[in-house]
Protein backbone atom coordinates (compact mmCIF):
# COMPACT_ATOMS: atom_id res chain seq x y z
CA UNK A 1 0.00 0.00 0.00
CA UNK A 2 2.78 2.03 0.75
CA UNK A 3 4.82 1.80 -2.64
CA UNK A 4 0.92 2.97 -4.22
CA UNK A 5 0.98 5.61 -2.39
CA UNK A 6 4.71 7.20 -3.24
CA UNK A 7 3.91 6.56 -6.66
CA UNK A 8 1.23 8.33 -6.99
CA UNK A 9 3.04 11.07 -4.79
CA UNK A 10 5.37 10.81 -7.27
CA UNK A 11 3.18 11.37 -9.78
CA UNK A 12 1.63 14.11 -8.50
CA UNK A 13 4.62 15.93 -7.57
CA UNK A 14 6.01 15.07 -11.52
CA UNK A 15 2.83 16.77 -12.89
CA UNK A 16 3.20 20.17 -10.84
CA UNK A 17 6.98 20.32 -12.65
CA UNK A 18 5.79 19.74 -15.13
CA UNK A 19 3.21 22.50 -15.58
CA UNK A 20 5.72 24.71 -13.87
CA UNK A 21 8.46 24.66 -16.68
CA UNK A 22 5.65 25.12 -19.07
CA UNK A 23 3.90 28.22 -17.41
CA UNK A 24 7.48 29.67 -17.29
CA UNK A 25 7.93 28.67 -20.71
CA UNK A 26 5.00 30.92 -21.48
CA UNK A 27 5.76 33.69 -19.46
CA UNK A 28 9.33 33.77 -21.33
CA UNK A 29 8.63 34.07 -24.25
CA UNK A 30 5.52 36.75 -23.75
CA UNK A 31 8.34 38.68 -21.91
CA UNK A 32 10.14 37.89 -25.32
CA UNK A 33 7.25 39.23 -27.47
CA UNK A 34 6.82 42.39 -25.53
CA UNK A 35 10.42 43.04 -26.37
CA UNK A 36 10.28 42.74 -29.36
CA UNK A 37 7.79 45.00 -29.89
CA UNK A 38 9.54 47.34 -28.16
CA UNK A 39 12.43 47.29 -31.16
CA UNK A 40 10.09 47.52 -33.72
CA UNK A 41 8.69 50.49 -32.64
CA UNK A 42 12.40 52.13 -32.80
CA UNK A 43 13.14 50.02 -36.83
CA UNK A 44 9.75 50.91 -38.70
CA UNK A 45 10.87 48.77 -41.54
CA UNK A 46 11.25 45.03 -40.96
CA UNK A 47 11.08 42.11 -42.63
CA UNK A 48 7.70 39.85 -42.03
CA UNK A 49 8.28 37.41 -39.11
CA UNK A 50 7.62 33.62 -39.47
CA UNK A 51 3.50 33.76 -39.16
CA UNK A 52 3.42 35.39 -42.17
CA UNK A 53 1.36 38.04 -40.85
CA UNK A 54 1.62 40.69 -43.34
CA UNK A 55 -0.05 43.49 -40.66
CA UNK A 56 3.61 43.15 -38.68
CA UNK A 57 4.77 45.42 -41.49
CA UNK A 58 2.89 48.53 -39.69
CA UNK A 59 4.97 51.60 -38.50
CA UNK A 60 5.83 51.68 -35.02
CA UNK A 61 4.02 54.75 -35.11
CA UNK A 62 1.13 53.76 -36.24
CA UNK A 63 1.31 51.00 -33.89
CA UNK A 64 1.62 52.99 -30.97
CA UNK A 65 -1.83 54.89 -31.92
CA UNK A 66 -3.54 51.62 -31.74
CA UNK A 67 -2.05 50.76 -28.33
CA UNK A 68 -3.13 54.66 -27.11
CA UNK A 69 -6.50 54.75 -28.94
CA UNK A 70 -6.49 53.46 -32.89
CA UNK A 71 -6.46 56.70 -34.89
CA UNK A 72 -9.79 57.31 -36.97
CA UNK A 73 -8.17 56.08 -40.23
CA UNK A 74 -7.06 52.70 -38.38
CA UNK A 75 -10.08 52.42 -37.02
CA UNK A 76 -11.75 52.72 -40.16
CA UNK A 77 -9.76 50.08 -42.08
CA UNK A 78 -10.72 47.44 -38.93
CA UNK A 79 -14.02 48.31 -39.57
CA UNK A 80 -13.72 47.63 -43.32
CA UNK A 81 -11.52 44.68 -43.49
CA UNK A 82 -12.94 41.05 -44.09
CA UNK A 83 -11.64 38.00 -42.91
CA UNK A 84 -11.59 34.84 -44.47
CA UNK A 85 -11.15 31.34 -43.13
CA UNK A 86 -9.38 28.10 -44.70
CA UNK A 87 -8.36 24.83 -43.93
CA UNK A 88 -5.77 23.13 -46.32
CA UNK A 89 -4.89 19.43 -46.26
CA UNK A 90 -3.02 17.36 -47.95
CA UNK A 91 -2.87 18.48 -51.59
CA UNK A 92 -4.90 21.48 -51.37
CA UNK A 93 -1.97 24.09 -51.38
CA UNK A 94 -2.95 25.17 -55.10
CA UNK A 95 -6.43 25.17 -55.04
CA UNK A 96 -6.73 27.08 -51.91
CA UNK A 97 -4.31 29.93 -53.28
CA UNK A 98 -6.23 29.89 -56.33
CA UNK A 99 -9.58 30.67 -54.21
CA UNK A 100 -7.49 33.26 -52.37
CA UNK A 101 -5.97 34.84 -55.81
CA UNK A 102 -10.04 35.25 -56.73
CA UNK A 103 -11.07 36.95 -53.22
CA UNK A 104 -7.72 39.23 -53.34
CA UNK A 105 -8.46 40.09 -57.67
CA UNK A 106 -12.42 41.51 -57.25
CA UNK A 107 -12.13 42.83 -53.87
CA UNK A 108 -11.99 46.85 -52.97
CA UNK A 109 -11.56 46.61 -49.01
CA UNK A 110 -8.61 45.26 -47.05
CA UNK A 111 -8.86 41.49 -46.02
CA UNK A 112 -7.12 39.13 -43.70
CA UNK A 113 -6.95 35.35 -44.28
CA UNK A 114 -6.63 33.26 -41.78
CA UNK A 115 -5.18 30.29 -43.20
CA UNK A 116 -5.35 27.08 -40.68
CA UNK A 117 -3.02 24.26 -42.22
CA UNK A 118 -0.69 21.49 -41.92
CA UNK A 119 2.76 22.16 -40.38
CA UNK A 120 4.15 20.51 -43.83
CA UNK A 121 2.15 23.47 -46.01
CA UNK A 122 2.76 26.58 -44.22
CA UNK A 123 6.04 27.24 -46.13
CA UNK A 124 4.70 27.05 -49.02
CA UNK A 125 1.85 29.33 -48.31
CA UNK A 126 4.05 32.09 -46.70
CA UNK A 127 6.24 31.40 -49.92
CA UNK A 128 3.59 31.87 -52.64
CA UNK A 129 1.94 34.79 -50.55
CA UNK A 130 4.78 37.04 -50.46
CA UNK A 131 6.37 36.31 -54.07
CA UNK A 132 2.66 38.35 -55.57
CA UNK A 133 3.34 41.37 -56.62
CA UNK A 134 3.70 44.49 -54.02
CA UNK A 135 0.65 45.90 -55.06
CA UNK A 136 -1.61 43.24 -54.67
CA UNK A 137 0.04 42.39 -51.01
CA UNK A 138 -1.29 45.55 -49.81
CA UNK A 139 -4.88 44.42 -50.13
CA UNK A 140 -4.41 42.12 -47.72
CA UNK A 141 -2.72 40.22 -44.62
CA UNK A 142 -2.64 36.88 -43.38
CA UNK A 143 -1.62 34.58 -40.42
CA UNK A 144 -0.87 30.77 -40.85
CA UNK A 145 -2.16 28.31 -38.15
CA UNK A 146 -1.71 24.87 -37.50
CA UNK A 147 -4.17 22.24 -37.20
CA UNK A 148 -5.23 21.50 -34.00
CA UNK A 149 -8.29 19.31 -32.24
CA UNK A 150 -9.26 18.90 -29.03
CA UNK A 151 -6.61 16.24 -27.18
CA UNK A 152 -10.19 13.83 -26.66
CA UNK A 153 -11.00 12.58 -29.76
CA UNK A 154 -8.31 13.45 -31.72
CA UNK A 155 -8.32 11.09 -33.94
CA UNK A 156 -11.82 11.19 -34.78
CA UNK A 157 -12.52 15.29 -35.43
CA UNK A 158 -9.41 14.73 -37.73
CA UNK A 159 -10.66 11.83 -40.02
CA UNK A 160 -14.46 12.85 -40.32
CA UNK A 161 -15.39 13.42 -43.85
CA UNK A 162 -12.29 14.88 -45.49
CA UNK A 163 -8.88 15.38 -43.66
CA UNK A 164 -9.37 18.41 -41.09
CA UNK A 165 -12.73 19.59 -42.56
CA UNK A 166 -14.00 19.68 -38.97
CA UNK A 167 -11.61 22.05 -38.25
CA UNK A 168 -14.06 24.69 -38.72
CA UNK A 169 -16.44 23.79 -35.89
CA UNK A 170 -13.64 24.89 -33.75
CA UNK A 171 -12.78 28.04 -35.04
CA UNK A 172 -14.60 29.68 -32.62
CA UNK A 173 -13.58 28.46 -29.30
CA UNK A 174 -9.67 27.65 -29.47
CA UNK A 175 -9.23 27.59 -26.11
CA UNK A 176 -10.63 23.87 -26.09
CA UNK A 177 -7.08 23.27 -27.38
CA UNK A 178 -5.23 24.79 -25.09
CA UNK A 179 -3.39 22.26 -23.18
CA UNK A 180 -2.71 20.47 -26.65
CA UNK A 181 -1.47 23.30 -27.90
CA UNK A 182 0.48 24.08 -25.03
CA UNK A 183 2.28 20.89 -25.24
CA UNK A 184 2.88 20.69 -28.77
CA UNK A 185 3.19 23.97 -30.70
CA UNK A 186 5.90 26.54 -30.00
CA UNK A 187 4.46 29.17 -27.33
CA UNK A 188 4.96 32.25 -29.54
CA UNK A 189 2.77 30.76 -31.80
CA UNK A 190 0.36 29.99 -29.24
CA UNK A 191 0.32 33.43 -27.63
CA UNK A 192 0.18 35.37 -30.98
CA UNK A 193 -2.82 32.82 -32.11
CA UNK A 194 -5.32 33.34 -29.27
CA UNK A 195 -4.52 37.01 -29.46
CA UNK A 196 -5.65 37.01 -33.24
CA UNK A 197 -8.75 35.29 -33.01
CA UNK A 198 -9.86 36.99 -30.10
CA UNK A 199 -10.03 39.83 -31.93
CA UNK A 200 -11.84 38.15 -34.66
CA UNK A 201 -15.32 39.32 -34.38
CA UNK A 202 -16.80 37.83 -37.43
CA UNK A 203 -15.68 35.37 -40.02
CA UNK A 204 -16.20 33.97 -43.48
CA UNK A 205 -15.19 30.52 -43.54
CA UNK A 206 -14.88 28.92 -47.05
CA UNK A 207 -14.12 25.61 -48.37
CA UNK A 208 -11.02 25.53 -50.56
CA UNK A 209 -12.96 24.70 -53.47
CA UNK A 210 -14.45 27.91 -53.55
CA UNK A 211 -13.69 31.38 -56.19
CA UNK A 212 -15.04 34.48 -55.56
CA UNK A 213 -16.49 36.27 -58.43
CA UNK A 214 -16.89 39.23 -56.89
CA UNK A 215 -15.70 41.48 -53.93
CA UNK A 216 -15.74 39.74 -50.70
CA UNK A 217 -17.17 42.42 -48.98
CA UNK A 218 -20.56 41.92 -50.70
CA UNK A 219 -21.18 38.72 -48.84
CA UNK A 220 -19.65 40.37 -45.46
CA UNK A 221 -22.30 42.97 -45.67
CA UNK A 222 -24.84 40.22 -45.17
CA UNK A 223 -23.64 40.67 -41.07
CA UNK A 224 -25.50 43.26 -41.07
CA UNK A 225 -28.69 41.90 -42.52
CA UNK A 226 -28.93 39.51 -39.17
CA UNK A 227 -31.23 40.05 -36.72
CA UNK A 228 -30.42 39.85 -33.27
CA UNK A 229 -30.74 36.25 -32.85
CA UNK A 230 -28.86 34.88 -35.99
CA UNK A 231 -25.23 34.29 -35.33
CA UNK A 232 -24.30 32.54 -38.75
CA UNK A 233 -25.53 32.41 -42.45
CA UNK A 234 -25.34 29.55 -45.14
CA UNK A 235 -27.13 28.44 -48.34
CA UNK A 236 -29.62 25.81 -48.62
CA UNK A 237 -27.84 22.06 -50.06
CA UNK A 238 -30.64 21.52 -52.22
CA UNK A 239 -33.44 23.96 -54.20
CA UNK A 240 -35.09 20.96 -55.48
CA UNK A 241 -36.49 18.59 -52.81
CA UNK A 242 -36.65 15.71 -55.62
CA UNK A 243 -33.12 15.79 -55.66
CA UNK A 244 -32.26 16.48 -52.14
CA UNK A 245 -29.54 14.27 -50.47
CA UNK A 246 -30.89 14.97 -46.58
CA UNK A 247 -34.64 14.70 -47.16
CA UNK A 248 -34.45 11.46 -49.15
CA UNK A 249 -31.58 9.94 -47.17
CA UNK A 250 -30.46 11.92 -43.73
CA UNK A 251 -30.54 9.01 -41.00
CA UNK A 252 -30.28 12.42 -38.27
CA UNK A 253 -31.92 15.56 -37.94
CA UNK A 254 -31.01 18.50 -40.48
CA UNK A 255 -31.94 22.46 -41.48
CA UNK A 256 -35.32 22.88 -43.50
CA UNK A 257 -36.73 20.72 -45.92
CA UNK A 258 -33.22 20.17 -47.55
CA UNK A 259 -30.05 20.90 -44.91
CA UNK A 260 -27.81 23.42 -45.34
CA UNK A 261 -24.42 23.21 -47.18
CA UNK A 262 -21.37 24.76 -45.14
CA UNK A 263 -19.07 25.22 -47.80
CA UNK A 264 -19.90 29.10 -47.29
CA UNK A 265 -20.14 29.81 -43.94
CA UNK A 266 -20.22 33.23 -42.53
CA UNK A 267 -19.98 33.41 -38.75
CA UNK A 268 -20.53 36.61 -36.19
CA UNK A 269 -17.77 34.62 -33.61
CA UNK A 270 -18.76 36.86 -30.94
CA UNK A 271 -22.30 35.55 -30.78
CA UNK A 272 -21.72 32.25 -31.68
CA UNK A 273 -19.34 32.11 -28.02
CA UNK A 274 -22.06 33.62 -25.97
CA UNK A 275 -24.90 31.55 -27.59
CA UNK A 276 -26.47 28.79 -25.41
CA UNK A 277 -28.06 25.90 -28.02
CA UNK A 278 -30.96 23.85 -27.27
CA UNK A 279 -30.08 20.28 -28.26
CA UNK A 280 -31.45 16.54 -28.31
CA UNK A 281 -28.73 15.35 -26.09
CA UNK A 282 -29.87 17.14 -22.67
CA UNK A 283 -32.92 19.32 -21.35
CA UNK A 284 -29.94 21.80 -20.56
CA UNK A 285 -28.58 24.34 -23.40
CA UNK A 286 -25.34 24.39 -24.18
CA UNK A 287 -22.63 26.64 -25.40
CA UNK A 288 -20.73 25.63 -28.65
CA UNK A 289 -17.57 24.72 -26.88
CA UNK A 290 -19.38 22.30 -24.80
CA UNK A 291 -22.22 20.51 -27.77
CA UNK A 292 -19.61 19.53 -29.94
CA UNK A 293 -18.24 16.37 -27.98
CA UNK A 294 -21.29 14.67 -27.33
CA UNK A 295 -22.87 15.80 -30.70
CA UNK A 296 -20.04 13.78 -32.43
CA UNK A 297 -20.45 10.57 -29.59
CA UNK A 298 -24.49 10.67 -30.47
CA UNK A 299 -24.04 10.83 -34.13
CA UNK A 300 -20.96 9.59 -35.07
CA UNK A 301 -22.18 6.35 -37.01
CA UNK A 302 -25.74 7.94 -38.22
CA UNK A 303 -23.32 11.06 -40.55
CA UNK A 304 -22.19 10.98 -43.97
CA UNK A 305 -20.70 14.68 -44.41
CA UNK A 306 -19.17 14.82 -41.27
CA UNK A 307 -19.31 18.67 -39.23
CA UNK A 308 -21.59 19.62 -42.35
CA UNK A 309 -24.09 16.81 -40.84
CA UNK A 310 -23.33 18.09 -37.29
CA UNK A 311 -23.95 21.81 -38.37
CA UNK A 312 -27.56 20.57 -39.75
CA UNK A 313 -28.29 19.21 -36.35
CA UNK A 314 -27.06 22.26 -34.55
CA UNK A 315 -29.40 24.46 -36.27
CA UNK A 316 -32.21 21.67 -37.14
CA UNK A 317 -32.86 22.53 -33.10
CA UNK A 318 -31.75 26.25 -33.59
CA UNK A 319 -33.46 27.72 -36.57
CA UNK A 320 -33.64 30.69 -35.27
CA UNK A 321 -30.09 31.10 -35.13
CA UNK A 322 -29.37 30.77 -38.72
CA UNK A 323 -29.77 33.68 -41.62
CA UNK A 324 -29.97 31.72 -45.11
CA UNK A 325 -28.73 33.20 -48.20
CA UNK A 326 -29.27 32.23 -51.29
CA UNK A 327 -27.74 29.27 -53.60
CA UNK A 328 -25.94 32.19 -55.96
CA UNK A 329 -23.72 32.86 -52.81
CA UNK A 330 -22.45 28.92 -53.03
CA UNK A 331 -23.36 28.09 -56.30
CA UNK A 332 -22.51 24.15 -57.40
CA UNK A 333 -22.75 21.68 -59.60
CA UNK A 334 -26.08 20.13 -58.35
CA UNK A 335 -27.73 23.69 -59.52
CA UNK A 336 -27.36 23.12 -62.92
CA UNK A 337 -26.12 19.26 -63.39
CA UNK A 338 -29.74 18.30 -64.25
CA UNK A 339 -30.42 21.43 -65.30
CA UNK A 340 -30.62 25.03 -63.76
CA UNK A 341 -32.35 24.91 -60.38
CA UNK A 342 -31.04 27.89 -58.58
CA UNK A 343 -33.29 30.46 -59.58
CA UNK A 344 -31.42 33.55 -57.92
CA UNK A 345 -28.39 32.47 -60.27
CA UNK A 346 -30.79 32.68 -63.15
CA UNK A 347 -31.82 36.69 -62.28
CA UNK A 348 -28.43 38.14 -60.98
CA UNK A 349 -25.98 35.49 -61.72
CA UNK A 350 -23.60 33.34 -59.86
CA UNK A 351 -22.06 35.39 -57.17
CA UNK A 352 -19.23 32.47 -55.36
CA UNK A 353 -18.61 29.21 -57.38
CA UNK A 354 -17.99 26.07 -55.17
CA UNK A 355 -16.30 23.59 -57.19
CA UNK A 356 -17.00 20.38 -54.61
CA UNK A 357 -16.17 16.78 -56.41
CA UNK A 358 -13.08 17.62 -57.32
CA UNK A 359 -14.27 19.16 -60.29
CA UNK A 360 -11.97 21.46 -61.05
CA UNK A 361 -9.39 18.60 -61.57
CA UNK A 362 -11.14 16.14 -64.05
CA UNK A 363 -13.49 16.60 -66.73
CA UNK A 364 -16.97 15.86 -65.42
CA UNK A 365 -17.78 19.48 -64.97
CA UNK A 366 -15.61 21.59 -67.87
CA UNK A 367 -17.42 24.49 -67.25
CA UNK A 368 -16.63 24.86 -63.72
CA UNK A 369 -13.04 23.73 -64.54
CA UNK A 370 -12.74 26.44 -67.22
CA UNK A 371 -13.00 29.34 -64.64
CA UNK A 372 -10.78 27.64 -62.28
CA UNK A 373 -8.19 27.82 -64.84
CA UNK A 374 -9.07 31.34 -66.43
CA UNK A 375 -7.83 32.43 -62.75
CA UNK A 376 -5.67 29.99 -62.46
CA UNK A 377 -3.25 31.27 -65.64
CA UNK A 378 -4.53 35.06 -64.87
CA UNK A 379 -1.26 37.31 -64.12
CA UNK A 380 -1.93 40.16 -61.60
CA UNK A 381 -1.72 43.34 -63.88
CA UNK A 382 -2.51 42.38 -66.99
CA UNK A 383 -5.75 43.49 -67.78
CA UNK A 384 -8.85 41.49 -66.67
CA UNK A 385 -11.05 41.69 -69.82
CA UNK A 386 -8.01 40.51 -72.34
CA UNK A 387 -6.60 37.97 -70.11
CA UNK A 388 -9.35 36.66 -67.91
CA UNK A 389 -12.74 37.34 -69.06
CA UNK A 390 -12.07 37.17 -73.01
CA UNK A 391 -10.67 33.77 -72.81
CA UNK A 392 -12.88 32.77 -70.19
CA UNK A 393 -15.63 32.85 -72.39
CA UNK A 394 -13.91 31.07 -75.19
CA UNK A 395 -13.43 27.68 -73.43
CA UNK A 396 -17.00 27.94 -71.90
CA UNK A 397 -18.23 27.98 -75.53
CA UNK A 398 -16.65 24.51 -76.07
CA UNK A 399 -18.57 23.29 -72.85
CA UNK A 400 -22.36 23.29 -74.06
CA UNK A 401 -22.41 20.02 -74.26
CA UNK A 402 -23.18 19.71 -70.59
CA UNK A 403 -26.04 20.94 -68.59
CA UNK A 404 -23.68 23.00 -66.97
CA UNK A 405 -21.66 24.36 -69.67
CA UNK A 406 -25.54 25.80 -71.23
CA UNK A 407 -25.69 27.43 -68.58
CA UNK A 408 -21.96 28.60 -67.84
CA UNK A 409 -23.45 32.55 -68.88
CA UNK A 410 -24.37 32.63 -65.10
CA UNK A 411 -20.69 32.16 -64.77
CA UNK A 412 -19.52 35.35 -65.63
CA UNK A 413 -22.82 37.55 -65.77
CA UNK A 414 -21.35 38.67 -62.39
CA UNK A 415 -17.62 38.51 -63.48
CA UNK A 416 -18.16 40.96 -65.97
CA UNK A 417 -19.59 43.38 -63.41
CA UNK A 418 -16.28 42.81 -60.93
CA UNK A 419 -14.21 43.76 -63.87
CA UNK A 420 -15.71 46.73 -64.88
CA UNK A 421 -15.36 47.62 -61.57
CA UNK A 422 -12.26 46.87 -61.03
CA UNK A 423 -10.68 48.32 -64.57
CA UNK A 424 -12.73 51.85 -63.74
CA UNK A 425 -10.59 52.36 -60.52
CA UNK A 426 -7.45 51.55 -62.41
Amino acid sequence: MRCYVRALLLCVLFSLCSLLYVFSQLSSRVEDRKNLKLNRQKTPQRSQPDSGDLSWTRSGREKNRDRGGRSEETKKRHEETSHIAVVACGPRLEETLIMLKSAVLFSRKPLHFHIFAENELHDSFRFALLSWPAGVRTKFNFTIYPITFPPENEKEWKKLFKPCASQRLFLPVWHSAHIFCLLSCEIHSFVHFQLILNEVDSLLYVDTDILFLQPVENIWALLSEFNGSQLAAMAPEHEEPRIGWYNRFARHPYYGKTGINSGVMLMNMTRLRKKFFKNDMTSVTLRWKEILVPLLQKYKLNITWGDQDLLNIIFHHNPESLYVFPCQWNYRPDHCIYGSNCQEADKDGVFILHGNRGVYHDDKQPAFRAVYEAIKEYSFGDNMTASLLQPLEESLQKTTHTYCGRASHLFTKRLKHSIMSVERIS
